[in-house]
């Protein structure tokens, strides 16, 4: 409705209109000013938050022109503004006899109900204008309609709503980009398929449709279906981010990172640099196994978003892999500074410590995360096979009593427990444990070799665990 400003050019004559309606306020003047004129001093006002002298400007042009839409409707928008809300709607009721086709009113009465909680009553009104009107206003309501729905929590009616807006204009771009939106929120791909093959067959040069049925096939996870309606996408238009962004990703879901990068790399070569593009070439590199060039990705990323604790943890887990502990940490170490109740950083930093043989510092890592997520099983798994590799056998079947009360009856438990018993010999009540362990988790079997693969040379142990090995199947 409003200007946005008035432009330095206009400012002169502007300033002699305002001259003059200050003149015609005091009484000083009988000269008259244009419809348009008020409409532009009540709209300064406005913007200038000055509603008293606002609605004042509206009530002397009411004098001279008291059958002008557009200036009852400026006075039901100052209304609204000011939250008095039923006097808006009586002036929106005047107007409604002057101009029963205003679509601005339509649109600010429904205004006024939202702000009114009455969501109910906004949906009705706007149902039934849409009824009454066609073109471009029919589309204007039902686009307004849909986001009441949308604060109404109907969900599934935003995304019939944004069908109804594509059927008459198959291009309108806000309602094609919400549908994508919608139709996987709603869990209505196969439906969203639907509309846009239909729509990409009446339409072929529509680029947002073939990125929206690309986006409903990826939802489906048919990446392959996927990648071919984003190679449409971009052949009509090659500036097209976000189907280039969603290509790379069902690349990577296919597993097929070379040509994941091939696409992020054109990416790149057409928009502004984003860390989430390079943190994705990063991880494509580090799939690849080649890790220096992942952690270079990495960095990039990083420095587009230092605050990101996530990208210097996954620096820190290249380094972890090519066993280079200490650069590891220093990176691990980065991620729990931004992040200091993240307990799979104090793991990750409490397992490299364990690799260098600086135990006593692994062991406060791993207790400080137990701290962090006391109700994780992956924090007493790491703290009690730390103090096992240290040789605190009795502190660590401590711990499994404390672990078992917070995670409940779990089989890495029983089997390190059944470990620690062995390390002290007491054999007897270690293979008791270790028959609890095979009983409740005979796949996990490796929570207990791993620790030493000298136990197998037992026979007692060999044993118990063919005993409850599953035989496999000949094929």
């Amino acid at each position: 409705m409003y200007d946005d400003d008035i432009n330095d050019e206009d400012w002169g004559p502007f300033m002699e209109t305002l001259r003059r309606y200050s003149k015609v306020k005091t009484g000083e003047s009988t000269a008259i000013l244009d419809e348009e004129e008020f409409e532009r001093v009540i709209e300064y006002y406005f913007q200038s938050s000055n509603e008293t002298e606002a609605m004042a400007a509206c009530e002397i042009a009411m004098t001279y022109y008291p059958f002008s839409g557009s200036i009852l409707l400026l006075k039901a928008e100052i209304l609204t503004q000011a939250q008095k809300y039923g006097q808006a709607l009586r002036v929106l009721d005047e107007l409604e006899q002057i101009d029963m086709k205003n679509v601005d009113a339509v649109l600010l009465r429904a205004d006024v109900f939202m702000s009114q909680f009455r969501h109910d009553q906004a949906a009705h009104w706007l149902e039934e204008q849409a009824e009454e009107f066609g073109g471009k206003d029919k589309i204007e309501i039902l686009l307004e309609l849909s986001d009441v729905y949308d604060e109404g929590e109907d969900f599934d009616a935003v995304f019939d709503t944004l069908k109804k807006v594509i059927k008459i204009d198959r291009r309108n771009e806000e309602a094609l980009q919400k549908i994508c939106f919608w139709a996987e929120f709603t869990g209505r791909l196969d439906e969203s398929v639907t509309i846009h093959t239909q729509l990409t067959d009446d339409d072929p040069y529509n680029a947002l449709a073939w990125f929206n049925l690309g986006a409903a096939f990826q939802g489906l996870k048919l990446y392959e279906k996927s990648i071919d309606a984003y190679e449409y996408c971009i052949a009509i238009d090659e500036k097209f981010e976000f189907a280039y962004r969603n290509m790379a990703d069902a690349f990577m879901r296919l597993k097929y990172y070379e040509k994941a990068l091939e696409v992020l790399e054109k990416h790149i070569e057409m928009a502004k640099p984003e860390d989430v593009i390079f943190e994705a070439m990063g991880y494509c590199w580090e799939k690849r196994k080649d890790y220096a060039r992942a952690r270079a990705y990495y960095r990039q990323a990083s420095q587009l978003s230092p605050q990101d604790d996530g990208i210097f943890y996954k620096i820190g887990e290249t380094y972890a892999i090519e066993k280079q502990w200490e650069k590891a940490i220093k990176s691990f170490s980065v991620a729990l500074h931004l992040d200091k109740e993240n307990a799979s950083y104090c793991m990750a930093i409490g397992n490299c410590l364990m690799e260098l043989n600086v135990k006593s510092e692994a062991l406060v890592c791993y207790l400080n995360a137990v701290r962090l997520k006391p109700e994780n099983k992956t924090t007493w798994v790491a703290l009690i096979r730390g103090l096992y590799k240290a040789t605190y056998y009795d502190e660590a079947i401590m711990q499994v009593q404390v672990a078992l009360q917070h995670c409940g009856e779990k089989g890495e438990f029983f089997y390190f427990h059944a470990a620690a018993l062995f390390e002290l010999g007491k054999v007897k009540e270690g293979m008791l444990q270790l028959e609890k362990a095979l009983t409740l988790a005979p796949a996990k079997v490796k929570a207990f070799t791993g620790l030493n693969p000298e136990y197998l040379m037992r026979t007692p142990v060999a044993e118990l665990i063919g005993k409850y090995k599953k035989p496999r199947r000949i094929k």
